[in-house]
């Protein structure tokens, strides 16, 4: 079930063959791993996008593609998961990511005025980095380590489920 279910939204390498602006990165994206729809690289690709969702730092695709390719995983799905990071998402993901770093590291807590200017990403950024960071990246590991445990499961039990069946009716057909 989960290989059908990726099989229909799965870019055909091929297609992206003639595209000008991927022809410095043909001999990157030449790698069948990257494409192959199989549990040993859509799963680790899943997680790799929940993660990279989780960072602090605009481009989260570019950047779950990006670590997809040396990590030889699905570049899609990589690509893809990190959109759970949206507009909606965004503000609380980020607010429980600093709020923990804040209790980690037991720092007091601090009214934060978010103003869009480059002065308070060069003031105000300064106070909030270090817990921003800290419980990005737990919170990224732990969502990365569920969603990689959850569709594995989910990918075992449908193989499990698929076999079963597949083996009833061979036994119906010898019967």
């Amino acid at each position: 079930m989960p290989r059908r279910f990726f099989r229909k939204f799965a870019v055909k390498r091929d297609s992206l063959k003639g595209r000008w602006w991927l022809a410095p990165f043909d001999h990157l994206l030449s790698d069948p791993n990257l494409w192959a729809i199989r549990r040993r690289t859509v799963v680790p690709a899943f997680a790799l996008g929940l993660f990279a969702a989780y960072l602090p730092f605009p481009g989260h695709i570019i950047i779950g593609a990006l670590l997809a390719i040396p990590l030889r995983v699905n570049l899609p799905v990589a690509a893809l998961t990190t959109l759970i990071n949206n507009p909606v998402t965004f503000a609380p993901m980020f607010l429980a990511a600093y709020e923990l770093g804040r209790q980690l590291l037991r720092l007091p807590p601090r009214e934060v005025e978010f103003e869009l200017s480059l002065a308070w990403l060069f003031d105000g950024f300064a106070y909030i980095w270090q817990p921003l960071m800290l419980g990005s990246s737990l919170l990224g590991a732990i969502l990365a380590l569920v969603g990689f445990v959850t569709l594995d499961l989910i990918w075992r039990a449908s193989i499990w489920d698929y076999l079963k069946k597949r083996r009833a009716r061979r036994k119906a057909r010898e019967l």
